[in-house]
């Protein structure tokens, strides 16, 4: 992504900051979170985290556990991330999410030092490069969890639909999500349709090649 979009995309998000539409998001996020069920004490990012509804709703399932290694939550805006932490504090989940401020592709990780990616609401925007960096960041059988709009219903407007990232087509189905998850390099490969009020979203989850399968990540 060129530097000019990557400011014109931060300032958005800022501006968004104060006025994000947290339950949609955190309704995909605890339905994704609940699907892909991670392990706690797992190393887990949250991509493009937003205002946290992921990295939250896997700290919210961990709480209480033990587990040793916060939630990685990774976004270019510093309004959303703020926003994030203080939802933190409010949960009182403070300790639990390792928030960083910055782009999600790459992300701020070794290569296979993961387990599960998850990216709720987001991937539109970075394209298919997050795709190939989470096959990086993801260990053999690794898991990611992540979210798309459906193509016929997304209608982003002013600044957003030109942010959109134009090297990944939207899917209409599942099955489109299906091929364009195995098209990027993953396997294990499952989509579904979630409907959030009159808004319908679609979530994947896939695994990174060379795992066992069928493991909690």
């Amino acid at each position: 992504m060129a530097s000019t979009a990557t400011s014109r995309m931060a300032q958005a998000f800022d501006e968004l900051s104060g006025d994000y539409d947290d339950a949609h998001h955190d309704a995909v996020a605890a339905e994704l979170t609940r699907w892909l069920d991670p392990s706690a004490g797992r190393a887990v990012a949250d991509a493009a985290c937003g205002t946290g509804a992921v990295a939250l709703a896997v700290a919210g399932r961990w709480k209480g556990s033990g587990a040793a290694s916060p939630v990685l939550a990774v976004d270019l805006s510093a309004g959303m991330v703020a926003a994030g932490r203080a939802r933190a504090e409010r949960a009182g989940l403070a300790g639990a999410v390792d928030w960083r401020v910055g782009p999600a592709v790459p992300l701020p990780v070794r290569a296979g030092a993961l387990d599960l990616v998850l990216c709720a609401s987001s991937l539109h925007f970075l394209g298919r490069a997050a795709l190939a960096d989470w096959l990086r960041a993801l260990r053999p059988g690794g898991r990611v969890g992540f979210s798309l709009p459906v193509a016929s219903t997304f209608r982003p407007r002013g600044v957003f639909a030109e942010l959109v990232a134009a090297d990944l087509p939207l899917p209409e189905t599942a099955e489109d999500a299906v091929r364009l998850t195995e098209a990027a390099g993953f396997t294990a490969v499952a989509a579904r349709t979630f409907q959030v009020g009159t808004r319908a979203v679609l979530l994947v989850r896939a695994e990174t090649p060379g795992g066992e399968g069928g493991r909690a990540g």
